[in-house]
């Protein structure tokens, strides 16, 4: 094959808690995030030397590269092409690692297990401080609640119906400075460990209430001192006003909701998972 092409959905994440370690391979997030329809298609072929393109502009993505070597000495040329705004919350970071990631192991059959290229993806995302758990969603695809300290990959699967998002993108955060602040770390774990004996209550549900779910990571996203972007506020009373439920996206100035606004964008809660296409 001289191209092959992968698609990982992106992941809209509620509820994070940092699970610090120096092995890069043992450090990632408990919390919950849901897959959406829209993502990154990763297309590789051989070349000369390893270039990435964002939607046709080169730029420079250190994850995506740190896959790469991972896995080849080779030149790759790597085209990410997404709808999505990087930056903004969506997990395009964990997506285009682990959509180049399966697409290189298809192009060259190096016969690596989805396991290992997932694993492979996340220590690249905690390595260059572009994230810490979406890779696990997009390998898992669906609405995902993580508890497990100590198992980056680890999901159990929550019973919420595929349907309609609305979300609306306002500025980015930039990862790297939230997971360097030692002061902000520690308001946003003691938060998520609010949040999480609820999202545990999930796990033991036939039928999750998604307006309750939204609840609990409005709920983090004010406790941990993530939600202070003013459009981001007036946004989610907005939806709130109209018997919805909302809350930001992490992370990024970004809401999601059960109801349409004005401005907002439409998408789809789904439990695709990351594929060859």
């Amino acid at each position: 094959m001289d191209r092959v092409s992968a698609f990982a959905p992106g992941n809209i994440s509620g509820v994070f808690k940092i699970i610090y370690h120096e092995d890069a391979a043992k450090m990632h997030s408990l919390g919950t995030g849901f897959t959406v329809k829209e993502g990154v298609v990763a297309t590789v072929s051989r070349d000369s030397q390893t270039t990435v393109l964002f939607n046709e502009e080169q730029i420079r993505f250190p994850t995506v590269a740190a896959v790469v070597r991972e896995l080849t000495s080779q030149p790759i040329r790597i085209e990410i092409a997404t709808p999505l705004p990087l930056g903004c919350g969506f997990g395009l970071s964990g997506a285009s690692a682990l959509a180049t990631a399966y697409a290189v192991n298809a192009l060259l059959s190096l016969g690596v297990s989805d396991l290992e290229l997932a694993m492979i993806a996340h220590v690249a995302e905690v390595e260059n401080r572009t994230g810490l758990g979406d890779v696990c969603a997009q390998y898992h695809g669906g609405c995902l609640v993580k508890l497990r300290e100590g198992h980056p990959l680890d999901a159990q699967q929550l019973s919420v119906r595929e349907q309609p998002i609305h979300y609306k993108y306002f500025s980015p955060i930039q990862t790297k400075e939230v997971l360097e602040n030692v002061e902000q770390r520690a308001r946003i774990n003691e938060a998520a460990d609010e949040a999480l004996g609820g999202l545990e209550e999930f796990t033991r549900s036939n039928a999750v209430d998604f307006s309750a779910y939204v609840g609990v990571s409005k709920r983090f996203a004010i406790n941990s001192g993530l939600l202070t972007d003013a459009n981001v506020r007036r946004t989610i009373e907005e939806i709130e006003s109209n018997e919805g439920a909302a809350s930001m996206i992490m992370l990024g100035n970004a809401v999601f909701g059960t109801h349409s606004f004005e401005g907002a964008e439409k998408t789809t809660l789904v439990k695709q998972r990351v594929q060859i296409v």
